[in-house]
């Protein structure tokens, strides 16, 4: 979104789902610095200080959550658990989730070597627009953002976070065998490689993955095989149940 136009705005709250009474604050919530310095605007120009606030909002509301509720989990156990939730990888898959990488405001440099799938650049601006909503419409209509874009599935935005040491500590506790990654191929010019990746075990693969990096993609692999080994795992209760 090079150009912030209404009607692109217009997009974007339906995304969202949630509807700005003061503009100025969404528009300046997807600015990245790279067009803030391109076009010459004030440093504070920039979606930084509102990712600032947005990343407050969110850890506040998601250990509000988290507290209520899992009330026998203890204190080292939550925090664990809101770090996978509020870390770089599951925030942006929750901006890839609202498509807020298509309506970014990058500069040139940014925007050729591919800033729209950047998981840094998207998990800061999913909590910048955290921020702009809290400023616009307060604490209820950011934490209804939150819980329904975050905190909607906990177990599996956790998973994605840390799915590699998660899969590894599965596969110790339940399966024999070795775990690996293995590049299946590596597409694309060199500022916008996309990479496939197969997580194995021994030699039989369990999922791939696809990321703009070797370690995105190992990260997806992992997801995807943890959810694979759990399926798998529930389906052959349900067998020896009905056996029995």
């Amino acid at each position: 979104m090079q150009r912030s136009t209404e009607l692109q705005l217009n997009d974007l709250e339906s995304h969202l789902g949630y509807r700005f009474r003061n503009r100025e604050l969404l528009r300046h919530a997807v600015t990245h610095s790279s067009y803030a310095n391109e076009h010459h605007l004030k440093r504070e120009g920039n979606n930084e200080r509102l990712e600032f606030l947005g990343d407050a909002v969110l850890e506040m509301i998601s250990s509000e959550n988290l507290y209520k509720g899992n009330p026998q989990m203890p204190e080292g156990e939550l925090t664990k658990l809101r770090a996978r939730l509020v870390c770089e990888p599951t925030l942006a898959q929750c901006a890839k989730e609202i498509a807020l990488g298509s309506f970014l405001l990058l500069g040139k440099g940014e925007e050729s070597t591919g800033g729209r799938e950047r998981s840094s650049i998207l998990s800061d601006a999913f909590e910048a627009v955290i921020g702009a909503i809290y400023l616009d419409g307060g604490f209820t209509n950011a934490k209804e953002f939150i819980e329904r874009t975050v905190l909607s599935d906990v177990e599996h935005r956790a998973l994605f976070c840390d799915s590699k040491t998660i899969l590894q500590e599965l596969i110790q506790s339940g399966h024999k065998g070795t775990l690996s990654y293995r590049l299946l191929s590596e597409e694309g010019p060199e500022h916008m490689k996309c990479f496939t990746v197969c997580a194995c075990l021994d030699d039989t693969l369990l999922a791939e993955g696809v990321g703009k990096t070797k370690k995105a993609a190992e990260q997806e692999a992992a997801y995807r095989s943890i959810l694979k080994l759990r399926k798998e795992a529930a389906e052959k209760r349900t067998g020896d149940n009905i056996c029995i």
